[in-house]
């Protein structure tokens, strides 16, 4: 019973420490307050949904707070360009 608590305690934890470093679509004055830490790309989204989820968890990963897409094409598969902030 003990076991399970603490499971239950780390799972709520861990969502919530993820959910508070998630990388966020930024407006472009909202990123001029920002620091511009670099571009991210990524390619092969079936649906814009998919080309800005990938975006995000690429600027997340990247360690962005936000991101501003500044492209994004299609030749069968979508691809696309986002800035990155801090």
């Amino acid at each position: 019973m003990k076991t399970i608590k603490y499971a239950v305690a780390a799972v709520a934890l861990s969502a919530l420490s993820f959910g508070a470093f998630a990388a966020e679509a930024v407006s472009s004055s909202q990123a001029q307050s920002m620091n511009k830490i670099g571009v991210v790309s990524a390619e092969g989204a079936t649906t814009l949904d998919g080309l800005e989820a990938k975006l995000a968890a690429k600027a997340e990963a990247a360690g962005a707070s936000g991101y501003t897409i500044t492209s994004a094409n299609t030749n069968n598969k979508l691809s696309g360009t986002a800035v990155i902030y801090k």
